[in-house]
């Protein structure tokens, strides 16, 4: 019914649970690639024992590539994507759905079942998600960066479906900075609907851009929104959003590393549909949701 796809490195803390709350679906996947960026910690030796536990868990090994801080996530999940899609043609294993799991994101065990039933409710729906809490301090806590978002619509990155013809009709996974919100875009552009759906959850072990700390998770935010072409009122507006919340300096953040790129008059997307996208229709969007 659906296939998943896992970006890995090092996350040898965290895959273990990941790896559990997959395997304990009451939907499970018809298979789980899970990429191996270089680890150099245990997560190769917990990989290897899911296969041997599990046919249905397959995964790819990628060969040294240079770090680009914000291309290289996209180039990870593009190589799963290409692999599962290609390992499915060669073994006619037929499938609906496509989703994407990070290493570091546990679902409820209905998870699947509750969002594939959204897509079986509503077959415009080409994009869904469910709902994500963050652990801090070994406490679970609302991720109100992420839920306080004027725009509900918008998909979350991990435990995000697509549906099968959406996502081929949309170019499937770009080699592109912020490459969820491009899909995005593009399912709008093209009548798909999309949504994140609250009462399906997912626990972030990780609170979101925080990977290399919030500070520099929200300047290169604000280094994306200069490369989609998004409007400096939209970018305004969401500086001040950002700064009620908490820590509140991830506006500033979000603001720096847009202006830095202004003034360095760096290169932007080349896509004309998108760059429109984000400087008319989305900042309308934006005030409309926000009125």
């Amino acid at each position: 019914m659906y296939i998943l796809i896992t970006p890995a490195k090092n996350e040898e803390l965290f895959l273990p649970k990941v790896a559990d709350s997959v395997i304990n679906q009451t939907i499970k996947p018809l298979v789980w690639v899970i990429v191996d960026d270089g680890s150099t910690d245990g997560t190769p030796d917990i990989i290897k024992n899911l296969k041997c536990q599990y046919h249905w868990i397959k995964s790819i090994r990628l060969p040294p590539h240079p770090w680009d801080i914000t291309f290289h996530y996209s180039y990870v999940c593009k190589n799963g994507f290409d692999y599962v899609v290609q390992l499915c043609e060669k073994n006619s294993i037929k499938y609906n759905f496509i989703g994407l799991l990070d290493a570091d994101t546990v679902l409820e065990k209905t998870f699947a079942e509750k969002l594939l039933l959204e897509f079986y409710k509503n077959k415009h729906l080409g994009i869904a998600s469910g709902d994500t809490t963050y652990i801090q301090e070994g406490e679970i806590c609302w991720n109100n960066i992420i839920n306080n978002e004027p725009d509900k619509r918008l998909p979350s990155g991990s435990g995000r479906f697509w549906r099968k013809e959406c996502f081929f009709e949309t170019d499937g996974y770009l080699v592109e900075p912020a490459p969820d919100s491009i899909s995005s875009v593009k399912a709008i552009l093209k009548s798909w609907d999309i949504r994140r759906f609250g009462h399906i959850r997912a626990i972030q072990l990780r609170q979101a851009s925080s990977g290399r700390g919030l500070w520099n998770g929200f300047w290169i935010n604000g280094k994306i929104a200069y490369y989609l072409n998004k409007h400096p009122l939209l970018v305004l507006l969401g500086s001040f959003f950002y700064l009620t919340q908490n820590p509140y300096y991830i506006g500033f953040a979000y603001f720096c590393g847009y202006i830095q790129e202004w003034f360095k008059g760096s290169e932007k997307i080349n896509d004309p549909e998108i760059r429109d996208y984000y400087w008319n229709k989305k900042l309308y969007e934006w005030i409309h949701n926000f009125s």
